[in-house]
């Protein structure tokens, strides 16, 4: 007496691999699908899948419950990206260990806009044409602690992003970015030092020491002395508060004064000899203040010696600039 086959089963009493997966397994498919999906904007790629799910997915594409964002990337059920949408889909588009790099990174980290249609992916293993609309930068030299995750998708780090802005972005706006990631809070000198140690010989990395020179440590203990007497004395006059750090943008170039009373048009500067003493420091604030200058703003410095021995007269001058209001 022969043995009848299984319902799905072949005449040799051995089960049907794939049609007992296909029937049993569609629905833990899906449900494993929508769970990545949850955790990467609604995202999926193919190369995240078994080969037996890239063949459930082309299915689901071709049925149109998968919607084609980047080559072999897809999102599930629907077909709307919010912009982080857009930059994680570009980096999975780019494979395993791709992260999102140069000004989109910044970007993501708070520190330059981004209004490219073009997404910055650094993709190590990356082979072949680069998908449209992505600038695959093929980057082994990647460590652990050049990558970052950031509200889920992966990028360089905030000193490597600054790196490769340093060596892609003009000077003024890697200062911009420097600038930006002190007003953010995120600034660590200490991990751009190690980076430029280890970065010997690329590109940006002396474009990057100049950038932050004057983010040394002594430099930014003495700074803040300076202005928390400035503040305290501010306090003492009765001035109305000051915008501290504020955001000024004159001819393109951003700057970040000290002290700003946008009503009178009035800047205060910390000065310290240790920086600003510099002949490449001394050249630079006289060009920022003819450019604040025919803008209209006024200008004052203020050094530690002023402070300490002539605060009456700086009180003075201050009280006279505030009460004449807006410059003509």
């Amino acid at each position: 007496m022969t043995n009848a086959p299984t319902a799905d089963g072949t005449k040799s009493g051995l089960p049907n691999r794939f049609s007992s997966r296909r029937r049993g397994g569609r629905p833990d498919f899906d449900r494993q699908l929508a769970d990545l999906a949850d955790r990467q904007y609604g995202l999926v790629a193919l190369w995240q899948l078994t080969d037996l799910d890239r063949d459930l997915a082309r299915q689901r594409a071709d049925a149109g419950r998968l919607h084609r964002v980047q080559q072999g990337v897809y999102t599930v059920g629907h077909s709307l990206l919010p912009r982080k949408g857009h930059l994680f889909a570009a980096v999975l588009a780019c494979g395993p260990g791709a992260v999102l790099s140069h000004r989109s990174a910044a970007y993501l980290h708070g520190i330059l806009d981004d209004s490219r249609n073009r997404v910055d992916v650094i993709a190590p293993n990356r082979r072949g044409r680069c998908p449209p609309g992505i600038a695959a930068h093929r980057d082994g030299t990647l460590t652990c602690t050049d990558r970052v995750v950031i509200d889920g998708i992966p990028c360089t780090s905030l000193p490597r992003t600054l790196l490769d802005i340093a060596a892609s972005e003009p000077p003024r706006t890697l200062r911009y970015a420097v600038n930006q990631a002190e007003v953010e809070g995120v600034f660590d000198l200490t991990s751009l030092v190690e980076l430029l140690k280890r970065s010997k010989g690329r590109r940006g990395v002396a474009r990057l020491r100049f950038a932050i020179a004057d983010h040394d440590p002594q430099e930014q203990d003495a700074r803040r002395g300076l202005e928390k007497k400035l503040l305290r004395l501010f306090k003492r006059a009765g001035f109305r508060p000051a915008e501290v750090n504020g955001h000024l943008v004159i001819d393109g170039i951003s700057m970040m004064p000290d002290f700003m009373w946008r009503d009178a048009r009035l800047i205060v500067e910390a000065d310290s000899r240790r920086v600003h003493g510099t002949v490449a420091a001394f050249e630079k604030d006289r060009e920022r203040d003819q450019r604040l200058a025919v803008a209209g703003w006024t200008v004052v410095h203020i050094t530690w010696r002023q402070m300490i021995d002539e605060s009456e007269r700086i009180t003075r001058t201050l009280r006279h600039l505030l009460s004449r209001g807006p410059s003509s």
